[in-house]
């Protein structure tokens, strides 16, 4: 799991509509998921989830669509939906963005094979990689509200 961890915030953070990650990743497998969660870390460093969501690499380009796999090694823009939020982020408390490629049994489980999770019966190790920098900007996107 990776873990982003803003500093403690100045001012109340207001953050109101749809909550998504732009995410650049690759993996080793042809399938594989993954997962974003946005937190709230108040100043005893408890961290409260407030919205998550999870894109199948195999759906990427349309969650109703087709399923295509991806290439090993080659490296896919994902958009993980985190759904509508209306949260506010208070004085000292810290913004936290979590990236995980499971979150069994909230989400179905990816055997990384790339056969049907269904009827597949084996398993492989997937190993990820998040891009945030150059060209691959991995990125949060608050929607958040000024007063």
């Amino acid at each position: 799991m990776l873990v982003y961890t803003s500093g403690p915030l100045a001012d109340d953070l207001a953050a109101i509509g749809p909550v998504a990650v732009r995410l650049f990743a690759s993996s080793s497998a042809p399938d594989t998921d993954f997962v974003a969660r946005l937190t709230d870390v108040d100043p005893e460093g408890r961290s409260l989830n407030v919205t998550e969501g999870v894109i199948r690499a195999r759906f990427r380009e349309n969650v109703w669509g087709a399923p295509k796999l991806i290439e090993p090694g080659r490296i896919y823009e994902y958009t993980i939906d985190l759904q509508v939020t209306a949260h506010v982020f208070r004085r000292g408390h810290r913004i936290r963005l979590q990236v995980t490629s499971s979150s069994f049994p909230v989400w179905d489980r990816n055997l990384n094979t790339g056969e049907d999770p269904a009827t597949g019966t084996r398993m492989a190790v997937a190993r990820q990689t998040v891009h945030h920098g150059g060209a691959y900007l991995s990125q949060l996107l608050l929607p958040v509200v000024s007063r």
